[in-house]
């Protein structure tokens, strides 16, 4: 625990350049230019969590304004991924979790089985989640590792499947993002681009930003509609003038400041990943590896920005009218920026198309963290993460993944077994898919 705690405690900022700057060096980049780009991009990662902390210090309290106006009638307290992650963590599952996925990434890198290194192990905390809902389900460590060990290689295979469309539309070559919830989205976002493409509507439909400011002129820019999005959620909160306008102001620093931010990342990773290709080109006869992120590099893109705070005021009327939904958002709901944005790399930047995907993705979001609830309640108590009286969980345990491998696991030994055997046609599926976009 002491080392795993140690590492915890660098933080994104630290360790992230720490291991850019090895791998460049393995790479060849040389000392001096590899420690440019690690410390490069630990820049941008303090950059970008002073914008993710704006959201915390803008955004949530004008949702906390907006419950108390309404004062929704709902069960479940969302504490929040912080929270979640931390319960996570304080697991037996979560002491385990780090050096049992990193020695299982090396491995199917040696086999062939992904192409992505997920270098991201401060969100390894989905897959202790996973693991800590089947240990209590089944008692057994073994299964319990199992599971964490199972979702950690469906979340490679995702990275790796959306890893050409994720570099095009940031524009940098050998990343991936294999992050815990946003690889769990994949396969629904994935699923409903093609559903997309069936409906003339949507398919020929072509509302992004440089289609609507080409339409409407500077309607169509983001800090106009940073502007307006702002306007409506200090209106919903019952703002006053002076709280209102620096709400506004808020909401338009953070669609502004993200992609400038993701811009500095981006700079330290270019040199990193042309010597990353060369090194393979010469080594590996082209073989390609992808260096997995957190998904907070997608927020640059002001379409997952402007969709996210779109959500915001939708999430809570959905949580309202659901059927059988006991969740009040909170903790995660000036987040919901990071449920929707795979769904902007997959649609292409598509506004209409994200929204659509981001509402539906939101409903299912919704359904699962009721679900995992009770089993959450109980982590978070033995843990003694929260005090809350009552039941308590995070939108962050929305996670398809998560559910489908906890009922699975469930089974026990022969659910593991049935995983496996699912996953391993799906790996050849990825590898199939991803040999045909890098021939492109």
């Amino acid at each position: 625990m002491g080392i795993i705690d140690y590492f915890l405690s660098l933080g994104s900022t630290v360790f992230v350049p720490i291991v850019l700057i090895i791998i460049g060096i393995i790479l060849g980049q040389g000392i001096l230019r590899s420690i440019r780009s690690g410390i490069t991009v630990g820049v941008g990662f303090i950059g970008l969590n002073l914008a993710i902390s704006l959201i915390s210090n803008v955004l949530e309290p004008a949702v906390n304004e907006i419950m108390k106006r309404f004062d929704f009638n709902l069960t479940v307290i969302d504490i929040g991924s912080g929270a979640a992650a931390g319960v996570a963590f304080s697991t037996v599952v979560g002491a385990l979790i780090i050096p049992a996925v990193f020695l299982l990434n090396l491995l199917l890198l040696v086999v062939g089985f992904t192409r992505t290194m997920n270098i991201d192990i401060f969100n390894y905390s989905h897959y202790a989640f996973t693991g800590a809902v089947v240990h209590l389900m089944t008692g057994s460590i073994v299964i319990a590792m199992g599971a964490s060990l199972i979702q950690a290689t469906w979340s490679l295979l995702s990275a790796d499947y959306t890893a050409k469309k994720v570099q095009t539309m940031l524009g940098v070559d050998g990343i991936s993002i294999p992050q815990g919830y946003a690889a769990s989205t994949v396969p629904l976002f994935a699923l409903l681009d093609k559903v997309y493409n069936r409906i003339p509507f949507l398919r020929n439909s072509k509302l992004d930003l440089s289609y609507l400011q080409g339409k409407i002129g500077m309607f169509g820019d983001p800090v106009i509609i940073g502007a307006f999005l702002g306007t409506i959620l200090a209106l919903l909160a019952g703002y006053n003038f002076v709280d209102g306008t620096n709400l506004l102001m808020g909401v338009v620093a953070i669609i502004v400041l993200f992609p400038r931010m993701v811009k500095i990342i981006v700079e330290g990773l270019l040199p990193i990943s042309e010597s990353a290709k060369s090194f393979f080109n010469k080594h590996f006869k082209g073989k390609e590896v992808f260096i997995g992120l957190d998904s907070a590099l997608t927020l640059g893109l002001p379409t997952t920005q402007i969709v996210g705070t779109m959500l915001i005021p939708l999430t809570l009327i959905l949580a309202v009218i659901l059927p059988g939904n006991k969740v009040l958002p909170l903790g995660d709901l000036a987040f919901v920026a990071f449920f929707t944005c795979m769904a902007t790399i997959i649609h292409s930047n598509n506004i209409l198309k994200t929204i659509i995907s981001g509402i539906i993705n939101m409903i299912v979001v919704l359904y699962i963290a009721s679900w995992f609830a009770p089993y959450f309640s109980k982590l978070a108590a033995n843990s003694g993460a929260t005090d809350i009286k009552g039941q308590t969980t995070a939108l962050w345990n929305g996670n398809v993944f998560d559910f489908i491998i906890a009922n699975i696991g469930r089974i026990g030994y022969i659910g593991i077994i049935i995983m496996i055997l699912i996953t391993i046609p799906i790996g050849f599926y990825v590898k199939r898919s991803v040999a045909k976009d890098l021939s492109k």
